[in-house]
């Protein structure tokens, strides 16, 4: 059953280029979005926070201080600064725990528990950072965790840079392990850092039948979502509901991380989401 949330533009940080549309010329109508119209941080009743460590062993610690709204924009900040761990235990194999210390912060956004869709339209308008060690990223996981959790629940990279490309993937569990449909496109191709310099609109556009990702009317990837079936229970993940996530992580697999880079930076216009009247 698709769920249609109304909920109008409550933070715009700024700089649109043309007026919010309500419906666009495809009958699609708006049912969320966060332009980050207020100064200060994001509005807590559209956006929790993922915290501390993560996934994918990254260095980063994640806390809601590096994400903050001023003059018409979010920028989500990825800083060279040593934390301490609360959860430390030099006995533990737990990679989480047995580091005493996080020598990078930065924020991961995130709509579990406040909003979650089936379907849409769904676009960011955003100005990334592509230079080494950084790895920006908005995307969505399935929030059906009575499925054993990832990659069961399912997972679509929307916009993703890492280590030089353009990611556009989705993944789900396959019999014995994760399967995905990914797509590389470098960067320098398009002018790397200089492209980077500009915003740039990234698209999801979800039905029933497939997703297809684009970035500035350029399609990545195109997936069939009823070929992406769960090997173990059988269902169809991209037919149920997903929650939203903007993050800033830092290099994965020991890439290395140039002081010189530092800080990195993901400036975001918006995010909306349409849907189809019911």
């Amino acid at each position: 059953m698709q769920l249609t949330l109304l909920i109008a533009a409550a933070l715009h940080c700024g700089g649109s280029p043309a007026p919010l549309p309500q419906q666009d010329s495809s009958g699609y109508v708006l049912v969320w979005n966060d332009e980050f119209d207020a100064d200060g941080r994001p509005d807590p009743a559209k956006w929790d926070y993922e915290r501390g460590f993560e996934r994918n062993r990254e260095p980063q610690w994640y806390q809601p201080g590096n994400a903050t709204c001023k003059d018409g924009f979010l920028t989500i900040e990825a800083r060279k600064e040593r934390v301490p761990n609360p959860n430390y235990d030099p006995a533990s194999n737990d990679w989480k725990k047995n580091r005493q210390f996080a020598e990078y912060t930065s924020t991961s956004m995130i709509t579990r528990g406040k909003f979650q869709f089936r379907y849409g339209r769904v676009t960011l308008r955003a100005k990334i950072d592509v230079r080494k060690g950084s790895w920006p990223a908005f995307w969505m996981l399935g929030a059906n965790r009575a499925n054993g959790g990832w990659p069961a629940c399912g997972e679509v990279d929307i916009m993703e840079f890492y280590r030089g490309n353009l990611l556009a993937n989705a993944c789900w569990q396959g019999t014995d392990k994760t399967i995905w449909d990914e797509t590389k496109w470098p960067v320098a191709a398009w002018g790397g850092e200089k492209w980077a310099e500009a915003f740039h609109e990234w698209e999801l556009m979800w039905d029933e039948n497939s997703m297809v990702i684009s970035v500035d009317g350029k399609v990545l990837n195109t997936i069939d979502v009823a070929a992406a079936k769960n090997a173990r229970r059988g269902n169809l993940p991209f037919r149920e509901d997903f929650f939203l996530l903007l993050n800033v992580a830092l290099g994965q697999g020991g890439e290395e991380i140039p002081d010189a880079h530092m800080p990195m930076r993901m400036v975001v216009d918006y995010v909306r989401v349409y849907q189809r009247p019911s």
